[in-house]
């Protein structure tokens, strides 16, 4: 297998080191330190009994979906954690809180999808509303794509939001990668066609396309997203071959019904959550993996360029619930 094939074993990211495993693992772990202290650490105590009682189940469901694991996902894994308890007799309420963690491994696992088909250059739309962390986050993803020797080129496909591009521009030099611009207000299908055009031209590895995060719920926003796919199809037909959507994890049940949205209306591929090192209710991640079958991809774990990892659910449970492999 070549070292360019290797780049995609994780969506179009590199295999990491046994070293840069444990490092981003460490990252997750205090990302999730509010939430672990918060609800979490709640839920934990519940399960400190000498028996399971109805209370432990009532107080799980209410600590759970005020962790933004939200109601339909907090039902399903209350119900099927007390159907394996019933199912298997279980009378040790840590046995269940270790039944409660499985579950809430597979919600997330259920949604890894296998990676992209090897492409050059590989395209990834980064979608979401104005103000989730959109432009950060795709200077940390071009900061981890070039520390992993990969090329890369910026488009700044937002023209409608004042600043936008000039905040693209200004994450682009940070990161020490390329942007294609045109300045607010451009013909953003124009921006896109001439990104696309130079990073065939140049042949680089990545291109990663900025998009307008006017409110979700504008058809001509959604429209703008399916016309800038098509621009892009023109000139290589299977792309993008990412389209990674961006929550903010501190605005609770609106980021989820940001996720179903854009969900509804692009082929979104994956999930970035942002900010969750500000937040006390992680439970956010469940939600909307559950809800718009989507896998959690990168998740943001600070400020600094280098505060973006790779999303492990294992890892991300075991952070809740403060167990140490």
């Amino acid at each position: 297998m070549s070292i360019f094939d290797r780049l995609f074993q994780r969506g179009s990211d590199a295999p990491r080191t046994d070293a840069e495993a444990a490092q981003e693992a460490t990252a997750i772990t205090q990302a999730a330190q509010k939430t672990r202290q918060g609800f979490f650490q709640q839920i934990t105590q519940l399960f400190g009994g000498s028996q399971i009682t109805d209370e432990v189940w009532e107080d799980l469901e209410a600590l759970l979906v005020q962790a933004d694991v939200g109601v339909e996902t907090t039902l399903y894994l209350v119900n099927r954690v007390k159907d394996r308890v019933r199912r298997h007799n279980v009378k040790d309420p840590a046995e269940a809180k270790r039944m409660l963690h499985a579950e809430m491994v597979r919600v997330l696992t259920d949604q890894e999808r296998p990676a992209p088909a090897p492409s050059t250059p590989h395209v990834v739309l980064v979608v979401g509303v104005n103000g989730a962390g959109k432009t950060t986050l795709i200077a940390k993803l071009a900061h981890r794509y070039m520390g992993h020797g990969r090329s890369v080129l910026l488009a700044a496909g937002d023209t409608f939001r004042a600043a936008a591009t000039e905040q693209l521009e200004t994450w682009a030099q940070r990161a020490g990668v390329p942007v294609v611009t045109r300045g607010q207000g451009s013909d953003p299908g124009a921006v896109v066609y001439e990104a696309v055009e130079q990073a065939l031209a140049e042949q680089r590895e990545v291109l990663i396309v900025d998009t307008a995060g006017r409110l979700h719920a504008k058809i001509n926003l959604m429209q703008e997203l399916t016309k800038l796919r098509n621009i892009i199809r023109r000139k290589i037909p299977d792309a993008p071959h990412e389209v990674i959507l961006v929550i903010d994890a501190t605005t609770g049940q609106n980021g989820v019904l940001q996720a179903k949205a854009f969900a509804a209306a692009v082929d979104v591929t994956a999930v970035a959550i942002t900010k969750m090192d500000g937040t006390a209710k992680g439970g956010i991640a469940f939600a909307i993996a559950q809800d718009i079958e989507r896998p959690i991809r990168y998740i943001g774990t600070g400020e600094k360029m280098t505060d973006l990892v790779m999303f492990d659910a294992n890892t991300f449970v075991n952070a809740l619930f403060d167990v140490r492999e």
